[in-house]
């Protein structure tokens, strides 16, 4: 039940940690809040969130700091292969959100990246012209059908969320993730539930590479961190599901999960 558990935490690990904040530091909020998610576990959520700020801080700061010690061409590689395996979960989301197209042009991405770009470390489909992947996830794909978010709520280790992407994080180990298949359910004995933990441990740690200088400089200009972050990831899922950074937001992507909010000019 324990490995389960960690499984199970390691799957959605990160997959919504924290805000991210522009390398100078200089990052303006939108006043009005998305309306229709309340903070309604408020004084539970400041709490967990103070804990995760904790764990951060003696844990997964320093290991991401010697991360970045690494070569560059590791680092990519690495950050690469991440992105390849997470075609794994937007396919099926380009499914069920009738995307049918996309669907198709995320597969070759995958075989192309996965063969040619030995194990998706380089990232072949780019070079040679795909459209620009955009990952999709099981909560967006439950905002997409009219599911609303339901209340925030930040999660041990995990970070900010609400009850519809929490769900959503979960539909991966109940079946809807085929690395977390392949590796907890298959038989092949190169791939184990150590390496699917390790996999996801090793995403989590990419991520907070390389935002090592915005989450310092989003904390150090905020009044409020916790209203800082609670704005940003609600903000930013709301662009995601509608798929339109036309409006008064705009979001942009350093990397595939990494994300800024500013008012667009």
């Amino acid at each position: 039940m324990f490995k389960k558990l960690i499984i199970i935490l390691f799957s959605v690990f990160l997959f919504s940690l924290n805000a991210n904040a522009g390398s100078d530091g200089e990052l303006e909020l939108k006043k009005k809040e998305t309306k229709q998610v309340k903070d309604c576990f408020e004084k539970f959520n400041r709490k967990v969130f103070r804990f995760n700020q904790g764990l951060d801080k003696t844990v997964i700061k320093p290991i991401a700091k010697g991360y970045r010690n690494l070569p560059d061409p590791i680092q990519k590689g690495t950050s690469n292969a991440i992105k390849n395996l997470s075609t794994l979960i937007t396919i099926p989301n380009n499914v069920l959100q009738g995307d049918l197209k996309t669907a198709v042009i995320n597969t070759a991405r995958l075989a192309v990246n996965t063969t040619v770009g030995l194990l998706g470390t380089i990232d072949v489909a780019n070079k040679v012209g795909f459209p620009k992947y955009e990952k999709e996830d099981y909560g967006q794909t439950l905002g997409a059908w009219g599911i609303g978010p339901g209340c925030y709520i930040v999660l041990p280790v995990l970070g900010p969320s609400t009850i519809r992407d929490t769900a959503g994080s979960f539909t991966n180990v109940l079946g809807g993730d085929p690395w977390y298949n392949m590796s907890i359910h298959g038989n092949n004995e190169f791939l184990t539930n150590k390496v699917y933990i390790a996999s996801k441990a090793i995403s989590g740690v990419d991520f907070r590479a390389n935002n090592l200088e915005s989450f310092d400089n989003l904390e150090e200009n905020s009044i409020d961190f916790y209203a800082s972050v609670r704005s940003l990831y609600l903000q930013d899922r709301e662009n995601k599901i509608k798929n339109n950074q036309r409006g008064s937001i705009e979001v942009i992507y350093k990397d595939e999960d990494d994300w800024e909010e500013i008012d667009k000019k």
